[in-house]
């Protein structure tokens, strides 16, 4: 029989289930990945701002990404890594710690979808509006556009969890590796429609709202590729929106694969597995597919290597 606990501020951790034999190599896995994504986000964010010929709306709005990849896994990784070797009983967290991450973990999800909205945008309107891409993406609206996407996600999740956070609690089993709205609200024993309904409607008008405003913006910008003759445009387009279109089917993949195994109870450990790889697979990916292959990238790095070389001669 389960034992309820009214409102109780400490909760445990279900956690991954690992054996004593493989402990170290996920931990070693875990902590290299997240050293790798530190070193390379915020490497990508020092450099865009450090050389000013990257001082363009594309690599501004894209150091949006590695700032919420830092922020995301530094939330929750750390947090995994401590818990690996104690056993179940021992993964405990307060209640206010676990708020902030179900808050840090969602803000992550839903940026992931708004910042890659608006770096559509800023494609759509340099290959479909060339002439007046400077005008239109000056300085003013590219602050814009990175306040509406933080802004808008901070409303959203901030509803998700104060719907959340105003119910009872009588349980204190988070069965997940780390805390979200799902797991705290399953801890309570009130009628929890309000958050279903909520939930499944904040899923469906950002899934909505992302996958429309891509397939609005490839469908135009493809429009205007085939009518123009332009190799130049076309070879710019391929590249740039390629990239672009990458990333973003990474991170809707490895959203939509979490959610589809929370439908499945029986598959609960990859459940966690993916939950985990959402995190790490689009922070790790990330800079090497939108930052590494860019030329302005490449010529920072290779001046940097050149230097490097000369003092070393010395």
């Amino acid at each position: 029989m389960e034992n309820y606990t009214l409102n109780s501020f400490t909760f445990q951790l279900e956690g991954i289930k690992v054996t004593q034999s493989s402990a170290y190599p996920v931990f070693f896995f875990f902590l290299f990945s997240y050293v790798f994504i530190m070193t390379v986000n915020v490497g990508i964010v020092v450099l865009v701002f450090i050389d000013k010929s990257l001082h363009q709306p594309m690599y501004l709005l894209f150091c949006n990404l590695p700032v919420n990849d830092v922020i995301g896994n530094t939330i929750m990784v750390p947090r995994l890594l401590s818990d690996i070797f104690l056993p179940p009983s021992e993964r405990l967290i307060g209640y206010y710690e676990c708020v902030v991450q179900a808050f840090a973990t969602h803000m992550f999800g839903t940026t992931s979808h708004t910042v890659l909205m608006i770096m559509a945008f800023d494609r759509y309107v340099a290959i479909c509006n060339p002439l007046r891409y400077a005008a239109i993406m000056t300085k003013n609206m590219v602050m814009k556009l990175t306040l509406s996407a933080w802004g808008v996600a901070f409303l959203l999740v901030g509803i998700l969890l104060g719907l959340t956070i105003r119910l009872n609690r009588c349980r204190t089993l988070i069965t997940n590796p780390y805390c979200d709205n799902a797991s705290l609200f399953k801890l309570s024993c009130e009628n929890v429609v309000i958050n279903n309904i909520y939930g499944l409607t904040f899923t469906v008008v950002l899934f909505t709202s992302s996958i429309g405003s891509i397939v609005l913006t490839y469908t135009k910008i493809t429009v205007v590729c085939l009518i123009s003759n332009s190799k130049t445009l076309n070879s710019k387009a391929l590249k740039t929106c390629s990239t672009h279109l990458f990333v973003y089917m990474i991170m809707l993949f490895c959203g939509v694969l979490v959610i589809v195994l929370h439908r499945f109870p029986q598959y609960s450990d990859q459940r966690k597995m993916s939950a985990i790889l959402f995190h790490i697979i689009p922070g790790s990916l990330n800079p090497i597919i939108y930052g590494v292959q860019s030329k302005e990238v490449q010529k920072f790095l290779s001046k940097m290597f050149r230097s490097s070389k000369v003092l070393s001669s010395i």
